[in-house]
């Protein structure tokens, strides 16, 4: 099947497998995804499809087998989540918390990712610039800037400066 046949099979079954699987799951939005999954694999398959003959039978039972992979796998899931309780409560992130992560947001992308390394990973220098394929030295200079700049984003407005300062 070639790129311009597959495309014309596409635009000439894919509502109607839509329709299809969509009266198979009761759920649309689970069918349009399902079909379009089983279209994109068809596509690395489209010799084959035009091969075996039944194109629009192979789109059908994929997406139906992912359909129903996905709902023993949303099943498994709940069965687990039954068994095992609800998670306990998790406080949201506080003031300060928050106030970080503004202020994460604001420095160099490579900056906040190598504070991150260092702060939330606990990887020491070394450790970061075999990850980040960075020196050691510009990894240093990295988090010298990225606390001092934090430095001056994070004042406590809480504390005042003195008087004539």
């Amino acid at each position: 099947m070639t790129v311009e046949e597959f495309e014309e099979f596409y635009a000439q079954t894919v509502t109607r497998l839509t329709g299809q699987l969509y009266v198979m799951t009761g759920d649309l939005h689970e069918a349009q995804d399902v079909v379009q999954e089983a279209f994109v694999r068809g596509w690395s398959r489209r010799r084959q499809l035009d091969r075996d003959g039944r194109p629009e039978a192979w789109i059908r039972t994929v997406a139906w087998r992912m359909a129903v992979s996905r709902w023993r796998f949303g099943r498994r899931s709940a069965d687990a989540w039954k068994r095992s309780g609800a998670p306990p409560h998790v406080e949201g992130p506080g003031p300060e918390q928050l106030a970080l992560v503004e202020a994460l947001r604001e420095l160099p992308a490579q900056q906040r990712r190598i504070m991150t390394l260092h702060y939330l990973c606990d990887l020491m220098v070394e450790q970061i610039a075999g990850e980040t394929g960075l020196s050691v030295s510009t990894v240093k200079t990295h988090l010298s800037r990225g606390r001092t700049a934090l430095a001056h984003r994070m004042q406590d407005p809480r504390v005042e400066e003195a008087p004539g300062a």
